[in-house]
C-alpha cells in the first residue's frame, strides 16, 4: 500500500511540479544510482530538495529512495508522520550526537542491506538559501563497515529562492542538479567529509543558476 501512494503522489502531484513548474537543469543523471545498496548526500536549503532527488528517478524505482530526515520534526504530528513514513518513505532519526555505539543508524543499516538508496544531507538542517554550510560526520560513522558502498554527491542551487526555510509559496525559478562521481571510503572522518564538501563546492561551479545570480550582482 505505501508503494502504491508514493508512486501516485509524485506520479500525479511531484513530478509535474519538478519538471513543469521548476527550470530544471540536471548535470550527469546517469551517474545516479540505479539499485542499492548505495548512498546519495546531498546539499540542503528546501523542502524542494528531497523531492525533487526523489523525482529524478522512475516510477518503477521511486520505492528504493529512503530519505534520512530528522524524527523530532517529520514525527512531530500524527498527520506529518503518517505522511513521512508511507508516502514519502523516510528513515527518521534521532539528531544527536554520534558515537561508536550508537544505534541511530541501525534503521539505514536494514535498508542498506534490503538494497534500498539512501538520502542524506550531511548539512544537518536546511541552511542558508544557495550556502553550503558545515557538513557533520554522519555519514562517514554510516559507511565506516559498509565501506564498498557508493557514495554519490548531488549539488543543488536554485531551490532555495523557489521555495526559501520558511515560506510556502512556490516561486518557479531556475534550478540546477548536477550529480558527481561517487566518493571513495577513506578512514578519516575529517578528511573525508572535507573531500565531500571540496567535491559539493567543485560541483557548485558547474551550477548555471550560479552564474546567473552572480551576472546579476555585477550588474
Amino acid at each position: 500500500m505505501a508503494r502504491f501512494l508514493k508512486v501516485i503522489f509524485f506520479a500525479f502531484f511531484i513530478k509535474p511540479i519538478v519538471f513543469f513548474w521548476l527550470g530544471l537543469n540536471v548535470f550527469f543523471k546517469e551517474r545516479l544510482p540505479t539499485g542499492g545498496p548505495a548512498i546519495l548526500v546531498a546539499n540542503h536549503n528546501s523542502h524542494l530538495d528531497t523531492m525533487v532527488i526523489m523525482s529524478l528517478y522512475p516510477l518503477r524505482d521511486i520505492h528504493k529512495v529512503r530519505p534520512v530526515a530528522a524524527a523530532d520534526y517529520f514525527l512531530s504530528n500524527k498527520l506529518l508522520a503518517w505522511f513521512s513514513l508511507n508516502v514519502i518513505g523516510i528513515i527518521p532519526i534521532k539528531r544527536g550526537r554520534v558515537n561508536a555505539n550508537n544505534s541511530m543508524f541501525d534503521e539505514c543499516h536494514q535498508a542498506l542491506s534490503d538494497g534500498h538508496i539512501l538520502l542524506l544531507f550531511p548539512e544537518g538542517s536546511r541552511g542558508e538559501p544557495e550556502q553550503l554550510s558545515v557538513l557533520k560526520r554522519g555519514v562517514h560513522h554510516l559507511i565506516k563497515t559498509r565501506t564498498d558502498i557508493n557514495v554519490v554527491p548531488i549539488m543543488m542551487h536554485g531551490l532555495g529562492r523557489a521555495l526559501p526555510k520558511g515560506e510556502a509559496l512556490l516561486v518557479p525559478f531556475n534550478c540546477d542538479v548536477v550529480i558527481g562521481e561517487p566518493i571513495p571510503f577513506i578512514d578519516d572522518a575529517k578528511q573525508y567529509v572535507q573531500i565531500l564538501s571540496d567535491t559539493l563546492n567543485a560541483l557548485l561551479a558547474l551550477c548555471l543558476t550560479r552564474h546567473e545570480i552572480v551576472s546579476d550582482e555585477d550588474e
